[in-house]
């Protein structure tokens, strides 16, 4: 599956471990974080968020980078 960044328009390929999932990820061109939300191989909802990731803690989700990173 692949999303545009709403930040800087580059192309993402999440790949299929992001099938079903809800949580973030960052741009690997311009380090945005993106709350992105996917059921079945379709994108159901994603936002900028805006600043620095936040920082691990109890409850708190990761921030996932996609391994493989296609333009």
């Amino acid at each position: 599956m692949k999303i545009i960044c709403l930040s800087c328009g580059h192309k993402v390929d999440l790949g299929d471990a992001y099938d079903d999932y809800a949580g973030q990820i960052k741009c690997a061109t311009c380090s945005a974080i993106l709350d992105i939300k996917t059921e079945a191989g379709g994108l159901k909802a994603v936002a900028v968020t805006r600043g620095r990731p936040l920082e691990a803690s109890a409850g708190a989700a990761p921030v996932h980078e996609p391994a493989a990173v296609r333009y």
